[in-house]
């Protein structure tokens, strides 16, 4: 039990109400003047894309993900590049000097005159600079460090960080300024701090990867101004985030031909398709409860895969543990790899290999049916461009359009006619 001390300023009422006060008037959905703001163009391009287009001025931003994954450096490159094409940057920092801050800059070859830092976690001390310095961008390196003197809990707490976060977002959206969040993860990986603070921001942005990878995914769950689940893939590097326009060609290069357990699956990460390397290990347990141990694939979908490939289809997968790996540090969360899936564990079941230029699409039901995912024109363009002749799918009942000449399509009703084809037994 934790004592949460609430005070409420008569002074920060009273601003609240004037500025909230000419938006509390009711008027006419008809009377409305519809103004398309003109969005501000950021130079690195994965970033703009997860974005939506671009950052909408008065728009406020979070972000997070696990420490040392790369967040400080991702902004403070985008904010470089942004001080460069669009205005005025101030970029506060409540856990790093402005020397430590300096080094990265210098390490990463960043120069810019219209980037200023600041070191300071007092909210109204960072008004004032906002006031003076008129920023078009601001950052808050991170908003678990920021505090008011409107509340007396410690920084951090939920009282001070649902106050200084709401404070910002009055700030964004009076002036017309975009605000940047870098918020601390949970051991769960959520957002730390009360829930309110991803419903006071405008997106949220995770990124994701594992430390001991190379790539990051800066990946959108909510977006006001643009469509959520978008990803941006990046290349942690000396000189920082290198982006990676082509995804599909960074999972596969270090792809082997003709390796048993390993099947090429097409998933879709918000507006974008991707293609990655399943890889699957079968061998018989020695202990009475085989072990199931996926890596970048849910727990779930893993276990009713190998389920239905027991019952239905005969392979005696419950003598053996099951190993399956997304290759890149990749996490697929979407239904349509459970083709891919099951045809790598039939392929290091049986130890024979999948054909190479064979790519799978597919949701497996329960009874081993094989059903239809959404966006199917734009994953079989991607899997031409990337080189596959052919592509597994769940028979249509309607045809297909869209589809590239050089791509033969191999439809299938369930997953026994798919393993007669990818990996027959004799």
């Amino acid at each position: 039990m934790v004592e949460e001390v609430l005070e409420v300023s008569r002074n920060s009422g009273a601003a609240r109400q004037r500025v909230m006060l000419p938006s509390t008037r009711p008027q006419r959905l008809t009377d409305i003047d519809m103004v398309e703001a003109q969005r501000l163009y950021v130079p690195i391009a994965e970033f703009n894309r997860v974005l939506g287009g671009g950052l909408v001025p008065g728009s406020i931003i979070l972000i997070g993900g696990e420490p040392g994954i790369g967040k400080s450096t991702l902004l403070l490159q985008t904010c470089a590049a942004l001080a460069n094409h669009v205005g005025r940057v101030l970029y506060v920092s409540g856990e790093e000097s402005t020397r430590q801050i300096k080094m990265r800059a210098d390490r990463m070859e960043l120069q810019s005159d219209e980037l200023f830092l600041l070191t300071e976690t007092r909210l109204g001390d960072i008004f004032e600079q906002v006031n003076q310095l008129d920023p078009t961008i601001l950052v808050i390196d991170s908003i678990q460090t920021v505090y008011t003197d409107e509340s007396e809990s410690s920084p951090g707490s939920v009282s001070q960080v649902r106050e200084c976060a709401s404070r910002l977002q009055m700030l964004a959206k009076t002036n017309g300024i975009c605000v940047f969040l870098i918020g601390h993860v949970t051991k769960e990986g959520a957002i730390a701090g009360p829930r309110v603070l991803e419903h006071i921001v405008d997106t949220v942005l995770y990124l994701e990867g594992d430390q001991f990878q190379a790539f990051r995914l800066l990946r959108g769950v909510k977006n006001r101004f643009g469509a959520t689940s978008e990803v941006g893939v990046f290349e942690m590097s000396a000189l920082g985030m290198i982006e990676v326009p082509n995804p599909s060609e960074a999972f596969l290069a270090e792809r082997v031909l003709n390796a048993p357990g390993t099947a090429i699956a097409v998933t879709m990460e918000g507006t974008r398709p991707l293609l990655v390397e399943l890889q699957s290990l079968t061998s018989p347990s020695t202990f009475g409860n085989p072990r199931r141990t996926p890596n970048g694939v849910d727990m779930n979908r893993l276990l009713i895969v190998s389920a239905v490939l027991t019952k239905r289809f005969g392979l005696k997968l419950h003598e053996h543990d099951i190993f399956i790996n997304v290759i890149g540090g990749l996490k697929i969360d979407e239904p349509a790899s459970d083709l891919a899936m099951a045809v790598a564990m039939a392929s290091s079941y049986y130890d024979k290999a999948v054909p190479p230029d064979m790519a799978f699409i597919g949701e497996i039901g329960l009874s081993g049916e094989l059903r239809a995912v959404s966006q199917i024109s734009a994953r079989l363009i991607e899997a031409s461009k990337m080189g596959f002749k052919r592509v597994m799918m769940p028979k249509m009942r309607r045809p297909i359009t869209d589809v590239p000449e050089d791509l033969k399509l191999v439809q299938v009703r369930n997953v026994g006619e798919a393993l007669a084809l990818a990996v027959p037994k004799d």
